[in-house]
């Protein structure tokens, strides 16, 4: 076994340099940080301010922008600070907790959108009973256990990740991620490995079938109505199909490249990649819910009519 070490910062190497466009790339991602922010918070305060809003599936999209401001928050401002820094060391302390904040946020977004389709099951499916059972507490306990056992899975993960012995410290990302830790370890990772494959089991694939299981039986349940009511459905429901779609588009698109030898890859190609799942769905989804739903974008026109 090589010498291991407990290095206390990690370098991490897929900044490229550009010069005096660093300058530009700040401003450009400041704006798309201040753009998460203020879409986000507009959303969530629309929600709350109007009583009309407050049902089921707005208060899940509620809890889907405070989760994208929270990812966004473990992201951002360390990435400005980087793009203006010719050295990109993070503390040892400072990387696991963006480790836990993205992957938190990665994992929330997915059993958020879970709970989500399975209101949009039965409002479809059991429009008769929807109020029976997606009651306020329905609500609060599906989110809790939605937000806690992701929580919960990567406390453990983490914590097996930190005991890691490492011999390197450097990764190949512009912000810190469990495999790159995992690839400069020089002990066994198999125990690591059963647990991050478990989890990744019991909180995506499971999630992901269930929300495609949903949509079947919502596809099947309206296949002999009328078109107008389809046309209503689909109004519901496209939105939560589009944030999954894009959920799991930019999901894969991270989980593969963190497998590839990057030395092959274009660095343009490869920072972009790994900035889309903290990037574009916090970006779309007060867009995708803001424009699409009728009673969200009522009252967004309102608030521009006032503002003018």
């Amino acid at each position: 076994m090589e010498n291991s070490t407990l290095p206390f910062y990690f370098n991490l190497t897929m900044f490229m340099n550009i010069g005096h466009y660093r300058y530009l790339a700040f401003v450009f991602c400041l704006m798309i940080y201040g753009f998460i922010v203020f879409a986000n918070v507009a959303m969530i305060c629309i929600i709350v301010h109007e009583r009309t809003l407050h049902e089921p599936m707005y208060i899940f999209i509620a809890f889907l922008s405070v989760n994208s401001l929270y990812g966004s928050t473990g992201f951002f401002p360390r990435f400005l600070m980087d793009l203006l820094s010719d050295t990109h060391l993070i503390s040892r302390p400072a990387c696991f907790t963006q480790i836990y904040v993205i992957y938190t946020y990665a994992f929330h977004e997915v059993t958020i959108l879970s709970i989500m389709a399975y209101d949009r099951y039965v409002a479809v499916c059991h429009p008769l009973h929807y109020h029976r059972k997606m009651t306020y507490k329905t609500v609060y306990i599906l989110t809790f256990f939605a937000l806690v056992c992701p929580a919960c899975y990567l406390t453990v993960s983490i914590n097996m990740l930190v005991r890691l012995p490492l011999c390197g410290n450097i990764i190949q990302k512009v912000y810190c991620a469990s495999w790159n830790i995992v690839k400069v370890s020089c002990g066994t990772t198999a125990v690591n490995s059963i647990v991050a494959m478990l989890g990744a089991i019991a909180v995506t694939f499971l999630t992901v079938a269930f929300i495609l299981y949903t949509y079947l039986r919502i596809v099947i349940a309206c296949w002999k109505k009328s078109s107008e009511v389809r046309g209503k459905v689909l109004q519901s429901c496209l939105p939560h199909v589009i944030s999954f779609v894009m959920y799991s588009i930019t999901s894969f698109s991270d989980t593969a490249l963190s497998r590839q030898n990057l030395d092959k890859i274009n660095p343009f190609v490869a920072v972009i990649v790994s900035l889309e799942l903290v990037v574009i769905p916090p970006v779309l989804n007060p867009l995708v819910y803001g424009l699409k739903l009728p009673e969200i974008r009522r009252h967004i026109d309102s608030l521009e009519e006032e503002m003018l």
